[in-house]
């Protein structure tokens, strides 16, 4: 049985790491290349950096913070936000990124993600989506341009479609659970995780340790994201690490 992960997220906005609840609300909690530093000598598996308004603002990727992240990890290091060519793609990877997330660009074009997974391997092609619960409460739908816009598309089927096109993984996002620190959607991780045959992040809602157990146990994630638990030092990565291999998850110490 492979390790289960644990990411820490950089969300990026002009520069600086911001966090909020549901996408609104966004504080100042650091600079990037500093936090990626403090997480990575915590144990972080991987880091994952989104420049959550490049879309929205329709500009690419900062590539000189991207370069500043990337000199100074050693661990998998994942990069969206504003990506809509391979061209753009293959910059962020020579600026040090290690994989490649595509959200909003991808809804729209879809063969986005054949052109990223066909020029650089599925592997470096990770599809994020953003769900939303639907009223009925039957399912869930996909939400664009940094959780302002529904996409009118069912969020399953597009990651069955997304992986048919190459995604390498799936970075799920619950926007009902974003910020809230009540713990991971885990009906909405299990059904993709369950059902895909690519590796998924579980994404919104990280509280204590018995979040990620849960995640992990019941939710069959492979790998589960965090912001504001790290970023406010609820909790370190080392300690909640130690916390989930004495509940019998598998991590790398």
């Amino acid at each position: 049985m492979l390790c289960k992960r644990i990411i820490p997220c950089l969300d990026v906005d002009e520069g600086r790491t911001v966090k909020g609840v549901r996408f609104q609300g966004l504080r100042d909690v650091g600079d990037p290349a500093e936090l990626a530093v403090i997480y990575q000598n915590q144990g972080a598996d991987e880091i994952v950096f989104l420049d959550i308004s490049a879309t929205h603002e329709r500009r690419r990727t900062l590539i000189r913070v991207v370069e500043k992240v990337a000199s100074n990890l050693m661990i998998p290091f994942t990069v969206g936000g504003g990506v809509s060519s391979q061209q753009q793609a293959a910059l962020l990877l020579a600026a040090g990124a290690d994989k490649i997330s595509v959200n909003t660009a991808a809804v729209l074009r879809p063969p986005l993600i054949g052109e990223i997974a066909g020029e650089h391997g599925s592997q470096c092609c990770v599809v994020a989506i953003d769900a939303k619960r639907t009223q009925d409460g039957t399912g869930w739908t996909v939400l664009t341009h940094g959780g302002r816009r529904e996409a009118g598309r069912d969020a399953f089927l597009w990651a069955q479609e997304a992986v048919q096109l190459g995604a390498g993984e799936i970075l799920l996002t619950s926007w009902d659970q974003d910020g809230t620190r009540t713990g991971f959607d885990v009906p909405l991780t299990k059904l993709f995780a369950e059902n895909l045959p690519v590796p998924v992040i579980a994404s919104g809602g990280a509280a204590g340790p018995e979040s990620f157990v849960e995640i992990f146990k019941l939710g069959s994630a492979d790998a589960a994201l965090a912001a504001n638990i790290f970023h406010d030092g609820l909790w370190s990565v080392e300690a909640l690490k130690r916390e989930l291999k004495e509940r019998g998850i598998r991590v790398r110490l």
